[in-house]
């Protein structure tokens, strides 16, 4: 089930495919860059939600959608993140600094969660995760001289060795930058044989193995690799929320980056983005229909769970590939139309997921 017709072996290793490519993706950019002068404040504090949840949802592509590894305790490396980031910065360390040692001791925390974890897989790497997820919220939570506890901690501005970016349109051009290099991180790191062998290992570990790739290897640099975009995100979000808790790294947190990248779309880069943009305009897009909703279901506490759950077992059903699955369906539908045949994107017992093209 292939969605891109290649015409040049080229295409394999070009990070842009085509001219098509070069045109929209610079389109986007220029967009983005335009962004603070075409929105209003709100809602560009949304869209630097979208940046910053973007940048953790390439990391947990990267370990479920390319490597096949599942995590439900993902929050906990945001955690993580958000909390290394607090205290450096209010001891007066400059922001990059700062960044790159949240996403550092993320990626070794990650080292930690991926060595035991090498041993399980499936459900139980799942549940492992999930403990790993209830140990680090319960040790933020209790360890009161750094993490200041339950009560929280206020978290400074970014200082750009003595530049303050004190301002909501300079913290969403820092976010934008760092959204763009965590991109072409990505995307030059799934084309070379590390990519390669992550994308062996979720197709078949068996498989992987026979070929000489270290599963214990690739697995733990995966999970690291993971953790430090987890945390390299977390480091942002603190500074968006400029208060930070326990409890905003909780097992829900830890679902909703799940369910972001599912209905994004596993297995795609475009997946993590799209995904982020539900997952930010979803409860805009509730708060602004419960009105017209009968007030039993309007006003009833858990309707934003309601529709989360039910917009997950519709994609599961009905479109497991996500969002940006769609999408590729479509697009195909439009480029060979009107030769368009019936069961076209239908699954056959001999797929391979490495036959979806990220």
């Amino acid at each position: 089930m292939r969605f891109i017709f290649k015409t040049d072996y080229g295409q394999d290793i070009n990070l842009a495919k085509h001219g098509g490519h070069v045109f929209w993706y610079s389109a986007l950019v220029l967009l983005l860059l335009a962004a603070p002068w075409l929105f209003a404040e709100y809602w560009l504090a949304q869209l630097t939600f979208v940046l910053i949840y973007s940048v953790v949802g390439l990391g947990l592509m990267l370990l479920a959608g390319f490597t096949g590894l599942f995590s439900i305790g993902h929050a906990a490396f945001l955690g993580v993140g958000a909390y290394t980031q607090a205290v450096f910065v209010n001891m007066g360390v400059p922001f990059p600094i700062a960044l790159v040692l949240a996403g550092l001791l993320s990626a070794a925390v990650g080292i930690i969660v991926g060595l035991p974890a090498l041993r399980v897989k499936g459900i139980y790497l799942g549940i492992a995760t999930l403990s790993f997820g209830f140990i680090v919220e319960e040790v933020l939570a209790r360890w009161e001289s750094v993490t200041g506890g339950n009560s929280g901690i206020h978290v400074k501005h970014p200082d750009l060795f003595g530049y303050k970016v004190d301002s909501a349109i300079g913290f969403y051009f820092l976010c934008l930058f760092v959204v763009i290099v965590a991109t072409l991180g990505i995307l030059n790191l799934l084309r070379s044989p590390t990519g390669r062998a992550f994308v062996a290992i979720r197709d078949s570990e068996i498989s992987a193995q026979s070929m000489g790739i270290h599963l214990a290897r690739y697995k733990t640099l995966s999970f690291a690799l993971s953790a430090a975009l987890a945390g390299i995100g977390g480091a942002l979000y603190a500074h968006k929320l400029t208060f930070i808790s326990p409890d905003q790294f909780n097992i829900l947190q830890s679902i909703d980056l799940l369910l972001m990248v599912v209905i994004g779309g596993l297995g795609s880069v475009h997946g993590a983005f799209l995904g982020a943009i539900f997952l930010i305009s979803m409860p805009q897009v509730i708060s602004l229909t419960k009105d017209y909703l009968p007030a039993v279901i309007g006003q009833a506490p858990g309707l934003q769970g309601l529709v989360y759950g039910l917009v997950l077992i519709m994609f599961v059903l009905f479109e497991p590939m996500g969002i940006y699955g769609r999408w590729l369906k479509v697009r195909t539908y439009l480029q060979i139309f009107p030769f368009y045949r019936k069961g076209l994107f239908k699954r056959q017992k001999s797929f391979l997921k490495s036959d979806r093209l990220k």
